[in-house]
């Protein structure tokens, strides 16, 4: 049997079969797929993902609720330092300025075929790991019936080395939950550079000090944004001293 969730040490190991059925996400928790947590024990599907799926169907949802959530994360700390330091040697010689969202525009081509060839080693890795041939299944896009959600053999830092199944389960339910922060955030992070043309952090402190015209009317858009917003910052400080 797949054993795609971890388990508590006074629990008995789920078992559960490539053909089996769930009526909704409250029946996928109860057979042991995955774990819900507090405040939504049964877990939380407002949008009914979970609605009379297979286990194959549910275990590729599970997986890829992680997968992006990783890359969520990865994304939101992205767009911090990166916007931290632009318009610094260390990010492509100062070439690279204003919103995060606007930085795919400046990268260098050389930039893109180094990290293209990485993806596609990664994904290849990542597919032949997880994934079934789309020649040999039933039918395309089923991961294989023992594959864990989210286990690629990928733990450098090996935080799950010399691990009891409780302390495991809760690394996971950690790294979801805090995957599932990312995404509302980098989705907020975006939203909030549409709508102000602005860096994330210097916008958050003009608009909490009722400054946030002033400072898209002067640094929106500049050559240095980075460095306008913090020569303005400190003229708004002084405003208060």
């Amino acid at each position: 049997a797949p054993k795609v969730a971890a388990v508590a040490e006074d629990k008995a190991a789920p078992v559960l079969k490539s053909g089996q059925k769930y009526k909704n996400l409250g029946s996928a928790v109860d057979a042991g797929l995955i774990q819900g947590c507090a405040p939504f024990d049964k877990g939380l599907d407002m949008f009914g993902f979970f609605s009379n799926v297979d286990h194959a169907e549910a275990q590729r949802i599970a997986d890829s609720e992680i997968t992006h959530g990783r890359v969520a994360m990865l994304a939101a700390l992205g767009f911090v330092v990166g916007e931290q330091v632009e318009g610094s040697s260390f990010l492509f010689d100062s070439e690279i300025t204003g919103p995060a969202i606007r930085h795919f525009e400046q990268v260098p081509t050389s930039f893109w075929a180094i990290l293209s060839v990485a993806v596609v080693l990664t994904e290849t890795k990542r597919v032949n790991r997880a994934w079934q041939s789309p020649f040999d299944s039933e039918r395309i896009f089923l991961q294989k019936d023992d594959h864990v959600p989210g286990d690629y053999g990928f733990d450098p830092l090996g935080f799950g080395k010399n691990k009891t199944p409780a302390s495991l389960n809760q690394l996971k339910m950690k790294e979801l939950n805090n995957g599932r922060l990312a995404m509302i955030a980098i989705a907020a992070f975006v939203g909030q550079e549409l709508n102000t043309g602005l860096n994330v952090l210097p916008s958050d402190r003009a608009l909490s000090a009722g400054q946030l015209g002033a400072l898209k009317v002067k640094c929106a858009a500049t050559p240095d944004e980075a460095a306008c917003a913090k020569a303005f910052e400190a003229f708004v400080d002084s405003l208060h001293n």
